[in-house]
């Protein structure tokens, strides 16, 4: 039942925000990688696109392995790109807001916000993998 909810969100997502945001990040990413030294930004880039465009069934997890190259990395990502990227996530919550179904999903575009503010020292994965790390079952 659950693999049902994720697909229904995730194709209303599609059609309500994620091409959008996709097309956003994925311009971010193709500008990013003309430069050599901004490859990593680009890179980055493009994670969170394959991750915008489909999101429920997966979560955003810190690494804790981030230290000052990530930190560095974090303020030029958020002066060049993080905090336009942002507004566009808050411009999409706000359209998805407009109707009653679509509050879960603008809840969920805030709750981007932060990853597409600060993409370093984050991993994305599966769901039921991050709950696995996060709170691990005594054996």
């Amino acid at each position: 039942m659950r693999s049902v909810l994720v697909l229904v969100l995730n194709i209303i997502w599609l059609l309500t925000a994620g091409w959008a945001l996709f097309l956003g990040y994925l311009l971010a990413g193709v500008l990013a990688c003309l430069l050599i030294v901004t490859i990593p930004f680009g890179i980055a880039s493009f994670r969170i696109a394959g991750f915008v465009i489909w999101p429920f069934g997966r979560e955003v997890v810190d690494t804790r392995r981030g230290g000052a190259g990530s930190a560095l990395g974090n303020v030029i990502w958020f002066v060049i790109a993080g905090w336009w990227l942002a507004l566009g996530h808050v411009g999409t919550a706000i359209a998805q807001a407009v109707t009653i179904i679509g509050i879960p999903l603008a809840w969920a575009n805030i709750k981007l916000i932060p990853v597409t503010c600060f993409p370093f020292g984050k991993e994305i994965m599966g769901s039921d993998s991050a709950r696995a790390r996060m709170f691990p079952t005594a054996r």
